[in-house]
């Protein structure tokens, strides 16, 4: 089966972000395909490349950083939604005259086409949070 994800929330503010991590992980053992991993509102803080969590806690924007190299996941953060948090490319920086990024480089910007796409695509599109 195919899936496209979309999350919804932070990474350390709700469950969803955890939830969809261990949900793509179990679904790529299973054999199946994750198309594409689409985060919205709250959850294109899982994309800031600045999270520290303490030593012993996990690191969920990592996590998925790495699932995603493992996998070749597309994790695409939305353009709006991320403007208004303060996530910003290179390309958003200079467009909006910012003078640093914070996106981890294992995601990217783009707009809602992209979720479309994914559901349009996918066999399923399983949303986490809110």
């Amino acid at each position: 089966m195919k899936f496209a994800l979309q999350i919804n929330e932070g990474p350390y503010q709700h469950q969803a972000a955890d939830s969809a991590y261990h949900f793509a992980r179990a679904a790529l053992e299973k054999g199946h395909e994750i198309f594409r991993v689409f985060f919205y509102h709250d959850g294109v803080n899982n994309a800031t490349r600045l999270t520290t969590p303490p030593q012993d806690d996990r690191h969920i924007v990592n996590r998925w950083a790495e699932l995603a190299e493992q996998h070749d996941l597309d994790l695409v953060v939305c353009v709006a939604a991320a403007q208004r948090r303060g996530i910003v490319d290179e390309g958003e920086a200079k467009r909006n005259g910012k003078d640093a990024t914070n996106i981890h480089p294992r995601f990217r910007i783009s707009g809602l086409g992209q979720l479309v796409e994914a559901a349009i695509a996918a066999d399923r599109l399983v949303v986490f949070g809110d």
